[in-house]
């Protein structure tokens, strides 16, 4: 693991900049886990003297951890008897018990954590939640379930029901959001504008090229991002060195696409000094979403 090999303690981690952390986890997407990680681990460094919680109420306090974390390293690390309930393990209980309220309401998941923990095995629980776990990701999975091997097939109520394919139920379903980024890739000598991203977004904190976001396609031909440069930057002279591919990246509840414009400019105008003109190199230590990463592997 490339964390523990650069960070085998949780002090050297705190001590870490940003960047540098995000650099490493540059690729693995939920960025939000990357910044929650920094927080904790400077809490347990500098406020608790490096010394983790060992307790299921603690642990909730540390930014990032919910119940399914809390119970997951009180039963992994300490032993405590506390269930895990991710969706590998809604899905066992509610196809093995026949539960029809669906997982994300409130009675929902009283329900199931009632009997997630009368189910534990008190004595091993980090052994029973792992079990439990694997046993969803395995064998009673999402998709063309193993029904036909499964050792609880017996008493199994939604196998008899015939109600294996509609459980666990959901009561919300998120629609999936579409944007398209268009981004511009000024260059100007050696150099490359770049800006980070701040507002509470999807890849927040990682970096970027000029971004036009659009609630609709565009089709950007040459004489539509000349005028376009001209009308909005005030830019008369530059050279279009490049138009990508249209690119497309899902994430859990959007749909990315866009393309890249590259531009070379003679001069760099007022309306772009707000970016930072760094070079390759350079950039090549900060961190970018994979939706730009994917393309400059692609250029280079």
């Amino acid at each position: 693991n490339r964390f523990v090999e650069k960070y085998p303690t949780v002090v050297q981690l705190a001590q870490a900049k940003d960047e540098t952390v995000f650099k490493l986890w540059e690729g693995l997407g939920y960025y939000s886990r990357c910044r929650n990680l920094l927080v904790t681990a400077r809490y347990v460094a500098f406020e608790l003297g490096g010394v983790f919680p060992a307790d299921y109420t603690a642990l909730l306090q540390l930014k990032g951890v919910g119940p399914y974390t809390a119970a997951a390293i009180a039963s992994f690390a300490f032993n405590l008897p506390h269930a895990v309930l991710d969706g590998n393990v809604f899905r066992v209980i509610a196809r093995y018990f026949g539960i029809e309220e669906a997982t994300d309401t409130l009675a929902g998941k009283q329900q199931f954590t009632g009997i997630a923990n009368a189910l534990l095995a008190k004595n091993a629980p980090g052994l029973y939640n792992q079990a439990i776990m694997d046993f969803g990701a395995t064998i009673c999975k999402p998709a063309l379930p193993a029904c036909a091997t499964c050792a609880l097939q017996k008493n199994c109520v939604a196998l008899k029901m015939g109600t294996v394919n509609i459980l666990p139920v959901k009561s919300k379903t998120i629609l999936k959001k579409t944007r398209w980024l268009y981004y511009f890739v000024f260059k100007h000598q050696q150099s490359v504008g770049i800006t980070q991203r701040v507002n509470k977004d999807i890849w927040q904190g990682l970096h970027e090229f000029y971004l036009v976001e659009s609630t609709k396609s565009i089709h950007w031909s040459p004489p539509i991002i000349e005028e376009w440069l001209q009308t909005q930057l005030g830019i008369k002279k530059a050279t279009i060195t490049s138009i990508s591919a249209p690119q497309k990246q899902q994430l859990t509840h959007q749909l990315i696409n866009g393309l890249f414009i590259e531009i070379e400019l003679t001069q760099i105008p007022e309306s772009l000094k707000g970016l930072s003109w760094v070079s390759a190199k350079q950039a090549n230590q900060l961190a970018f979403p994979r939706f730009i990463t994917a393309y400059l592997n692609g250029v280079n």
